[in-house]
């Protein structure tokens, strides 16, 4: 057997080469044998202090252990030996505790409270439970009390409450780690200064509002070297002090995601050893300070997400041992320094994304030769992409999208990107132009093409790409059929996007393997292609396709599919749905709206127990609403227009509680509207315009909260029904986003994006009679209200000025009577009104806004008298102010104002004309007028800007791409039939 140890080589020597010297010296053998047999020994052969032992075990009853990780805890082991305890050598006595949870899923989590017994640990010093699950209990104010700690780790175990001031008596600790506990807060900060000692401190996600001085208590802390305080909701981060005592010992600064709304401190820039410094995602203000260039030593620079401007400072390029600078998402200007940032020879990563800088982009950046990430798009660069960037052969990354950027790309731009894996280019007039049998010298991971000129011809070279992952070719100008190799070749790509081309092939034959394929808006024609139980998301709207929808629907599957999005919309499919719906129970969401399919709803759908969104609108579908849909719990939206589905509205939708959309307009329901509706408090849309209804409108409508609050963009409660998934594309995302056709303001429209923040009531065309109930106009989020065309009697409400939010209103055709509420005045953003062939009377009330209306929106109304109407008003049609005085009080009206007039306004220009100094008091009064309003709207703007698009990214994983219908969110995916909202 091969010996291990050193001190039996030592013995081994010793014996063959000095044998009279080692019976001369018999003391140094034994000691060196005693060393050696030390050395054979184990841990857990040392002897166990038996009172910790049993405080150990004391300490393990305190919790439950789901996976035995402590099973070795037991009497018959020593302690020494058991899981995550470490003892010393020599005494034997417990020194180290290693008992955090290895196990990111949370698996190994150990759940439960801290028991005292660990203050028998009287010699330990490190002391790690991260990850574990403490329930909510606060953090235990005994821990104070081990003053032998210098290690203290509690990162996100479930910690709540107050943290205790006791922990101000640990003189020795030198790394303490609470963060990851949400729950946790501090009201007084100044025990933190009583740890001379420590090096390294992390109260992530810690509530440390509530003590303002909270940056003089850590400046005390004169050997801190690392400082870790995210999502802490500080404040502010100016000193009362003026200065900080970590000026040379900080090393990193971590501040990210607060509450700062101030100028980039002083302070911060005579930390001379401040290696990282990240202040990212907070409301910083003015401008990066050329005072940045002390940082001499610093390796990471993240500004992102706050809302600085001005120009990227020269200084920025004197930061020699930079390696990573992201200041994406700000309102910074200008160029960006070319020959300054062509200096950071070790800079690997450069996001500027997100800002307003301007013009060409440098070709100095061809000299970083180090730079692996290049983020450059959403800014306002123009000219042609420099050639020198594909000398950057370490780049991995390059995303230059949504910018003024032309000119051809050809192999050139691309020669020595040899580890180039992922490519965005969209929203420019870029055109790549390279030869047909082009052999690319990367292997991309991801490829990102939206909105340039790639085509005519489907790009040959793709095939050349073996690792492709994500593949996005979104209205590039790809026209023609579909090569043959493309198939089997794409069979192992994650995610295709081949959207908005004129892409044509018959897919009747095809095997889709991608988890994402979007094919929308080509020339795509024959049947359905086979699905493999892998796809997620398959969308395949606005083609050609045609055949029996049930022939798709019953395909063979060798497994449980997991198909969550199926949209096979305007196309033109026919037949019934049948009952192999019940094959693909995972559907979330299913658009099969405007084909060719008729029958009956199948009550098979009944087992689509997942389902949130259920589109079949212009189709020829008969009979009534299946019971079976009360079983999909979680129905959001329900589209059934235009069909020929008749019977009553179900009474049970009103349990749907989750419903925020129905629209069932255009079918032949008839009856009475349920009462029960009234419960979808999180109804925004309810559109049974052109049905056969008859009764009364439920007097309950304003029961519908969501109705009857404004509508937020925070609040966004269809969120669930968006679905996204996480595809690696350097932190992107794609998604798909429910759309939906409306008639507002009397055109037909098809809303995406801002279909969270539509509220609209439509019960127009139908047999409903009565009066309208007052308790509508409680419905103050309301933006569209059409009761047209029904038999509705009575006078409008009195309060319908109290609906701010209305922008249209059609009460026309119907047997309305009494005069306009003067309060309709007070609905300012009405820009569509509609009150004609009813029976109303008297004055139109006086407004702008009423005036500005065409004659037709009043007419049919007899009685009625006012501008717009020709038709004017006798002084018995209840006349409004003193429009009808005549005689002489007018006129010494008319005198008396023009006197007035003449008077004031020679008395001010008069003196100014006259005395020179006033003159030049008052212009310059002025002027500063005009600056400071100047100011305040500029950073008034930059406010709501900033705020608005730091909304929009919590929804995109902080700052990935979030595609509507697999396009940007800004909107730029094209509509589709009818104008996209």
């Amino acid at each position: 057997m091969r010996d291990s140890s050193p001190f039996i080589v030592l013995v081994r020597v010793t014996f063959y080469n000095s044998t009279s010297a080692i019976m001369r010296n018999s003391e140094l053998i034994m000691m060196v044998l005693l060393l050696a047999v030390l050395s054979l020994c184990k841990t857990n052969s040392l002897a166990c202090n038996e009172r910790e032992k049993h405080a150990l075990l004391q300490f393990k009853q305190s919790f439950t252990d789901p996976t035995n990780r402590l099973s070795s805890w037991s009497l018959t082991e020593g302690c020494c030996g058991w899981a995550g305890v470490r003892c010393d050598n020599v005494s034997g006595r417990v020194f180290e505790l290693h008992l955090g949870n290895p196990d990111d899923s949370g698996k190994s989590t150990l759940v439960g409270k801290l028991s005292p017994a660990l203050l028998e640990l009287e010699h330990l010093k490190f002391l790690n439970l991260s990850l574990n699950d403490f329930r909510g209990t606060p953090i235990p104010s005994f821990l104070g009390s081990m003053s032998s700690l210098t290690y203290l780790n509690l990162w996100g175990a479930s910690f709540s409450g107050l943290v205790p001031h006791q922990l101000g008596n640990l003189s020795s600790i030198r790394q303490l780690y609470l963060g990851g506990n949400s729950g946790l807060y501090v009201d007084n900060f100044s025990w933190i200064s009583l740890l001379s000692s420590l090096e390294s401190l992390d109260l992530g996600w810690i509530d440390l509002h509530r003590d303002i001085h909270w940056l003089d208590y850590v400046s005390q802390l004169s050997s801190l070297s690392e400082l870790y305080l995210p999502h802490c909701q500080l404040n502010n981060m100016i000193s009362s002090l003026g200065y900080v005592n970590f000026t040379h010992s900080l090393t990193v600064l971590s501040l990210p995601s607060n509450n700062f709304i101030h100028n980039m401190p002083n302070w911060l820039f005579n930390l001379s050893s401040l290696l990282v410094l990240d202040l990212s995602d907070n409301s910083l203000v003015g401008q990066i300070p050329s005072t940045i260039s002390n940082l001499h030593n610093l390796n990471y620079l993240n500004l992102s997400v706050n809302m600085l401007i001005g120009r990227i400072p020269e200084s920025l390029g004197q930061l020699k041992h930079l390696e990573i600078l992201s200041i994406f998402s700000n309102f910074l200007c200008g160029p960006i320094i070319p020959y300054q940032l062509g200096n950071l020879s070790f800079l690997s990563y450069l996001d500027l994304h997100g800002n307003k800088l301007n013009g060409p982009i440098p070709s100095q950046l061809g000299n970083l030769s180090s730079l692996s990430y290049l983020y450059l798009y959403d800014n306002e660069l123009n000219g042609t992409l420099p050639r020198n960037l594909g000398l950057l052969s370490n780049l991995v990354a390059l995303r230059i999208g949504n910018n003024s950027i032309e000119g051809t790309i050809s192999e050139v731009n691309f020669s020595k990107l040899s580890k180039l894996k992922s490519l965005g280019i969209y929203l420019t007039s870029v055109i790549f132009n390279v030869s047909h049998n082009w052999i690319p010298p990367f292997q991309l991971h991801h490829i990102f093409l939206m909105g340039c000129k790639l085509g005519p011809k489907f790009p040959a070279w793709l095939q050349t790409q073996r690792f492709l992952r994500t593949l996005t070719l979104h209205d590039v100008g790809i026209v023609g059929t579909v090569p043959k190799w493309f198939w089997m070749w794409a069979s192992n790509i994650q995610t295709i996007y081949l959207g908005y081309n004129q892409i044509s092939g018959n897919l009747s034959q095809v095997l889709i393997n991608s988890t994402i394929f979007d094919a929308d808006s080509n020339r795509l024609v024959g049947q359905l292609p086979h699905l493999s139980p892998n796809v997620v998301l398959f969308s395949i709207a606005n083609n050609s396709l045609s055949g029996q929808i049930s022939s798709f629907l019953c395909q063979k599957l060798n497994e449980r599919s997991k198909l969550r999005i199926l949209d096979l919309s305007n196309n033109a499919l026919s037949g019934e749905l049948g009952h192999c719906l019940m094959r693909w129970q995972s559907l979330t969401h299913l658009n099969l709206g405007s084909n060719n399919l008729s029958g009956e709803i199948p009550e098979s759908i009944g087992s689509l127990f997942s389902l949130k969104a259920f589109h079949l609108h212009n189709n020829s579908f008969s009979g009534g609403i299946p019971l079976s849909l009360n079983n999909c719990t979680f129905l959001g939206l329900i589209d059934f227009a235009e069909n020929k589905l008749t019977g009553n509205i179900p009474s049970w939708i009103g349990e749907s509680t989750h419903l925020m959309v129905i629209r069932l307009r255009s079918n032949e329901f008839f009856g009475d509207i349920p009462q029960q509706l009234c419960r979808l408090s999180s109804l925004i849309i309810l559109d049974l315009a052109n049905n056969r209804l008859s009764g009364s409108i439920p007097r309950c409508l304003n029961n519908i909260s969501a109705m009857a609050t404004i509508p937020s963009a925070i609040d966004d409660k269809f969120s669930t029904l968006k679905f996204s998934i996480y595809l690696g594309f350097l932190r992107s995302s794609f998604g798909y986003r429910e759309d939906i056709i409306l008639v507002v303001k009397g055109r037909k429209s098809t809303y995406t994006n801002i279909l969270p923040l539509v509220r609209i009531v439509d019960l127009s065309c139908n047999n409903l009679s009565g009066g309208i109930p007052i308790e509508i106009s409680s419905l103050f989020g309301l933006q569209s209200l059409n009761l047209s065309r029904n038999h509705l009697m009575g006078r409008i409400p009195e309060n319908i000025g109290g609906m701010k939010y209305l922008e249209s209103l059609d009460l026309s055709n119907n047997h309305l009577s009494g005069e306009i509420p003067q309060s309709i005045t007070n609905l300012t953003f009405l820009s569509y009104l509609d009150l004609s062939y009813n029976n109303l009377s008297g004055r139109i009330p006086s407004s702008t806004q009423l005036q500005s209306f065409n004659a037709l929106d009043f007419i049919g109304n007899p009685e009625l008298c006012g501008a717009p109407l020709l038709k004017n008003c006798t002084e018995n049609e209840g006349p409004q102010g003193d429009e009808n005085v005549e005689g002489p009080e007018r006129s010494w009206f008319y005198i008396g104002a023009a006197t007035g007039f003449i008077v004031g306004f020679w008395g001010v220009c008069g003196a100014l004309l006259c005395k020179r100094e006033w003159r030049r008091a008052y212009f310059k009064f002025l002027n500063n007028i005009k600056d400071r309003v100047y100011v305040v709207t500029a950073l008034k703007w930059s406010w709501v800007c900033y705020h608005f698009r730091r909304y929009h990214m919590i929804s995109m994983n902080n700052v990935g791409l979030d595609f509507d219908r697999f396009g940007m969110s800004k909107g730029l995916q094209p509509g589709r039939k009818g104008g996209k909202r």
